[in-house]
């Protein structure tokens, strides 16, 4: 009987994955129109823009929306496999294909023993709660290249650090997966991997790493939390603009210097009390590698300059390994991540031009939104704390001796 309550229970997670898919895909195909601004134009316009130019052996230098790691290049240039389609449509097929991988990743851990399928369920829940932007940008591609490494880090963790360190070529962030990591196997191949690819890059193509002076001269994007400084300043006569800049609809004006460096100061605290929680931690558990790692990309989105929609795409996908786990106790904080997902959607695309206008409903979006976040990585940074450092021992109570009880009783 048990058996047959598990095979219900995977055909329902496989049937709602591919309809909620096949819905994704008729969306970015255009069949049938979201609701908001094309989310499909950096692909056909940016990313096109982009494979041009990497085909001739060079990075994008002259595009200052260029602030990615070398390795993004390969999924920029990936499409190229599908050579029977044209570009937009085989880079839809490939996120469909990346989407599909990580279903298959979460069910396989699922099925081991001391695992559960809840993880499955977040991510066939989660992903269509952000809409077509999932299938429109190389972020679920990543996201899968870090759910491989998180799953394979427990018992093979010399391929979780060479994983680790080519989704951090793709994209950066993934280098946070190694927070929690203890096994020396997983730093050593991190480090090499990561020191064989950014030579190869730097060898074979021009330009590497000049993302690196875009992204520091990046303003403070219109849907992060310093955002919210702009929006409600904007209500009592702030005289700055929100324009489109490095890639990204930014503020531009007064004192967004001050509450991007603000940002940056926050992102530094998070880190060290990463850094505390990393140096008192003692109880190790299965799940502990996949919860730090969920905290600390929690932690970095939330405080960041930018948070684009598809970052949600990397807490989902984390979420989603945390939840494999029955010891894990992020399931509140994980809750919080898709329901903030879903105002995700409707801050970007649905009532974007809301948010740009900074009127009432783009405002409260946001603030709920952004809250939600704050509030997951509260909750989910006070979980990891208590699982994993141990409480204070109190000091013994003194007692009398016997002796000295008998000289103090009255005669």
């Amino acid at each position: 009987m048990e058996t047959t309550g598990t095979r219900r229970s995977l055909a329902w997670l496989v049937g709602i994955w591919a309809l909620t898919r096949v819905v994704l895909l008729l969306f970015v195909f255009k069949v049938y129109a979201f609701p908001g601004p094309d989310v499909t134009s950096d692909v056909s316009v940016i990313y096109q823009g982009w494979y041009e130019v990497l085909r001739t052996g060079t990075f994008p230098l002259d595009d200052v929306t260029w602030q990615y790691p070398p390795a993004a290049a390969l999924a920029i240039l990936s499409p190229a496999l599908v050579f029977w389609l044209d570009y937009t449509s085989a880079f839809f097929v490939l996120c469909f294909a990346a989407d599909l991988v990580v279903l298959l990743l979460l069910l396989y851990a699922g099925l081991r023993s001391g695992r559960t399928s809840r993880g499955a369920w977040v991510w066939v829940v989660g992903v269509p709660l952000l809409g077509p932007t999932v299938y429109a940008r190389y972020d679920v591609m990543v996201t899968g290249v870090a759910v491989a490494a998180l799953l394979a880090g427990a018992r093979y963790p010399r391929v979780m650090g060479a994983l680790t360190a080519f989704g951090a070529m793709l994209k950066v962030w993934p280098v946070l997966l190694l927070v929690a990591a203890r096994r020396r196997g997983s730093w050593v191949w991190a480090a090499l991997t990561a020191g064989v690819l950014a030579a190869l890059f730097a060898l074979a193509m021009p330009g590497a790493f000049a993302f690196l002076t875009f992204q520091r001269d990046r303003g403070t994007e219109v849907e992060s939390l310093g955002a919210l400084v702009f929006h409600v300043a904007r209500q009592y006569g702030w005289d700055g603009q929100v324009l489109l800049n490095y890639g990204s609809v930014e503020f531009l004006g007064p004192y967004v210097d001050v509450v991007s460096t603000a940002a940056l100061v926050l992102s530094g605290l998070a880190f060290g009390w990463l850094l505390v929680w990393r140096l008192r931690a003692r109880s190790f558990h299965v799940h502990t590698l996949a919860d730090g790692a969920f905290v600390a990309v929690l932690m970095f989105v939330t405080t960041s300059r930018v948070i684009s929609p598809q970052y949600m795409v990397w807490l989902v996908g984390l979420a989603a390994v945390c939840l494999c786990f029955r010891e894990s106790r992020m399931g509140v904080p994980v809750g919080l991540v898709l329901v903030a997902s879903f105002v995700t959607v409707l801050e970007f695309p649905v009532w974007f031009s809301h948010v740009v206008a900074s009127d009432g409903l783009g405002v409260t979006l946001l603030f709920l939104r952004n809250g939600l976040l704050i509030l997951a990585a509260l909750l989910a940074a006070r979980e990891l704390w208590r699982s994993t450092v141990p409480l204070p021992t109190p000091p013994p109570v003194p007692t009398e001796s016997p002796r000295l009880r008998e000289t103090s009783l009255p005669s």
